[in-house]
């Protein structure tokens, strides 16, 4: 389960930075892969939304700021 959360940690920043540089200068990091109708570029954003549905269903139990005894 850890390595699934790193990797899916990786995936999410990815995503993430992607969109910041995109919304702060237009610019899609997608362009360096052939742009968004290639294969490779696909495959990466479905790789990051599955990241995102994993996380979902995984966070409560891998976050101890999300687990009533841990927390801030």
């Amino acid at each position: 389960m850890k390595a699934l959360h790193k990797v899916t940690f990786i995936l999410l920043v990815i995503g993430g930075l992607n969109w910041g540089i995109w919304a702060l200068f237009g610019w899609d990091i997608s362009a360096l892969l052939g742009g968004m109708d290639s294969t490779l570029a696909k495959l990466i954003f479905i790789l990051v939304g599955l990241s995102a549905i994993a996380e979902v269903a995984t966070h409560s139990k891998s976050c101890r700021y999300c687990k009533p005894e841990g927390g801030m």
